[in-house]
C-alpha cells in the first residue's frame, strides 16, 4: 500500500514540486535498518540467564520485523564500558524493498500513534545525507508483541534510509510518503 503511494501520488507531485524530468531521478527509500544495543541489559542480568534473554529478544525482534536479525559483536574490548572483544553489544535487521515497506506502513500507522506522548518526528530526525532516525523506547508498542509474553521491554532504532541529495529533498519525500514531520 506505501509501494502504490510512492509510485502513484508521490513520484508525480515531487516531479512537480522538484521539476524533474524523469521518475528515477525522484528519490527513494532504499533501505530500512532496525537495531538496538542489548550491552547494559547483559551487564546487569546473571551470567545463566543471557542467553535466554538474548533469544527473547531476538525473537520480538523477528516478531517485529518481519526477518531473522542479526547479533552484533564488540570489535574491541573497552573497559568503562564494560565490553569485551566479542561479546554481544546490539542486535540489527536490515529489510529492503518490499519488507522495508511493510515495516514503514506499520511503524507509521500504527506503532507510532499508539506511542506515548507522541507528537510528531522532529525536523531535526533527518540529516544532511537524506536519512530518517526514527528512536522508539518502548518495542511494545507494535501490535505483533504481547506485553504479557515479552521477558524484557528494550527500545529500539529505526534509520530510514532514502537516496535524497540533500535535507530537503529527503524531509519532502518523508512528507509525501505520510511520514509525521512535525512543522518546526
Amino acid at each position: 500500500m506505501l509501494k502504490e503511494k510512492y509510485k502513484k501520488i508521490v513520484i508525480p507531485e515531487f516531479r512537480k514540486r522538484m521539476g524533474y524530468k524523469n521518475d528515477f531521478a525522484v528519490p527513494k527509500i532504499t533501505k530500512v535498518v532496525i537495531n538496538t544495543g542489548i550491552g547494559k541489559l547483559l551487564n546487569n542480568v546473571d551470567p545463566s540467564k543471557r542467553e535466554s534473554l538474548i533469544k527473547s529478544i531476538l525473537g520480538d525482534m523477528m516478531v517485529v520485523c518481519g526477518q531473522r536479525p542479526v547479533l552484533t559483536v564488540a570489535k574491541r574490548a573497552i573497559s568503562v564500558f564494560k565490553t569485551r572483544e566479542g561479546a554481544v553489544v546490539g542486535i540489527k535487521v536490515t529489510l529492503r524493498k518490499g519488507r522495508a515497506f511493510e515495516f514503514l506502513e506499520r511503524l507509521i500507522n500504527i506503532a507510532l500513534p499508539r506511542s506515548r506522548d507522541f507528537r510528531g518526528i522532529p525536523l531535526s530526525a533527518v540529516d544532511k545525507g537524506g536519512v530518517l532516525t526514527i528512536g522508539v523506547k518502548e518495542h511494545i508498542i507494535f501490535p505483533e508483541i504481547y506485553p504479557e509474553k515479552s521477558k524484557i521491554i528494550f527500545g529500539l532504532e529505526a534509520n530510514v534510509v532514502s537516496n535524497a541529495k540533500n535535507k530537503n529533498e529527503a524531509i519532502t519525500l518523508f512528507k509525501l510518503m505520510g511520514f509525521p514531520l512535525k512543522e518546526k
